[in-house]
């Protein structure tokens, strides 16, 4: 008996010694381009229900004030995967910031209005001259404000205000007009504090417009944790998509917004994400070439070809709660 408990003591001592430390989880940084913004939706339901946990990472979830903050924010290193639109990921190229979209996350302007105070008279064609807030040079707000100038022909001055400056900048008068993003454009419409006198949703023909961008150093050297973090960021969609209560009762505690606000972010924003992510579809070179074109157009130059990009080289396998 005492043989028997001394060997089994031996071999449990052996267990732990050769066992070695448990593996740590690796941490996976993620940017977001502004707080009441659908991206920070998605990536706060993957840590909510646990699915970069599954993946075997843990995720810190680090919100900036625009997209162009953001894109800094990776090329300074401080995050390992961002949202942000590709023109972004073209631009930088030229610039030596190497990256590239690695998911589709959205192929269209979904919630995204200009707006102006509910008592302006103001028409598209009377923002001549004016001032018109985005968040910040080369967002994806300054893409379609430029894009306004010119698709229809007129001349007004951008005014980066930060995404938590648009609604308040509009609304004390101090810019004219703004480009206002979901949940905020539904939200002030229904309070009546605004009026959308150009819909981007509609107005601007199907493009990629975001996607989920990795340094290509980061990508090289750690292709697996950009898989699993894929894996958790669609997983999150597909969870959204399924449970429709739980999803506005999120996106109204992280807002601080109505229950009938978040209902609208869900059914025209959340409901139109990218599901598969994938950018090896059929679709996706035309919808980013459209999306550089675009930029192009508005004035941004040195812009890279479509294939230098996007890769190809990752697949989202959604992950299940």
């Amino acid at each position: 008996m005492k043989m028997s408990r001394r060997l089994a003591l031996s071999s449990l001592a052996a267990a732990v010694l050769f066992a070695g430390p448990a593996t740590a989880a690796e941490t996976i940084r993620v940017g977001l381009p502004t707080k009441t913004f659908w991206p920070t939706t998605v990536a706060e339901t993957a840590v909510r229900q646990k699915l970069f946990e599954k993946e075997g990472l843990k995720a810190e979830l680090t919100i900036y004030r625009s997209g162009a903050e953001t894109f800094e924010g990776m090329a300074a290193g401080a995050a390992d995967i961002i949202l942000d639109p590709p023109s972004l990921v073209s631009a930088g190229r030229k610039k030596g910031v190497m990256s590239r979209v690695v998911g589709n996350a959205t192929m269209g302007n979904y919630g995204w209005q200009l707006m102006v105070p509910a008592k302006s008279t103001l028409t598209v064609k009377d923002l001549q001259g004016k001032k018109v807030g985005i968040t910040a040079a080369g967002s994806g707000s300054d893409l379609l404000a430029l894009w306004t100038i010119q698709d229809k022909k007129v001349e007004f001055n951008r005014v980066p205000v930060g995404g938590g400056g648009l609604v308040p900048n509009l609304l004390a008068g101090n810019v004219d007009a703004a480009v206002v993003y979901s949940p905020l454009s539904f939200q002030i419409a229904k309070a009546g504090e605004a009026k959308t006198i150009l819909d981007y949703a509609t107005a601007v023909p199907p493009n990629l417009t975001a996607g989920w961008i990795v340094l290509d150093r980061f990508a090289e050297a750690k292709p697996e944790v950009v898989q699993k973090a894929l894996n958790a960021l669609y997983g999150a969609v597909h969870f959204m998509r399924g449970n429709r209560d739980v999803t506005i009762k999120l996106i109204s505690e992280l807002y601080e917004m109505p229950a009938e606000i978040a209902a609208l972010e869900y059914e025209q924003t959340i409901m139109k994400l990218e599901t598969d992510g994938s950018m090896s579809a059929a679709n996706v070179p035309a919808a980013v070439q459209l999306s550089l074109d675009m930029a192009r157009s508005g004035g941004l130059k040195d812009l890279v070809p479509v294939e230098d990009v996007i890769s190809t080289k990752f697949k989202p396998v959604p992950t299940k709660p």
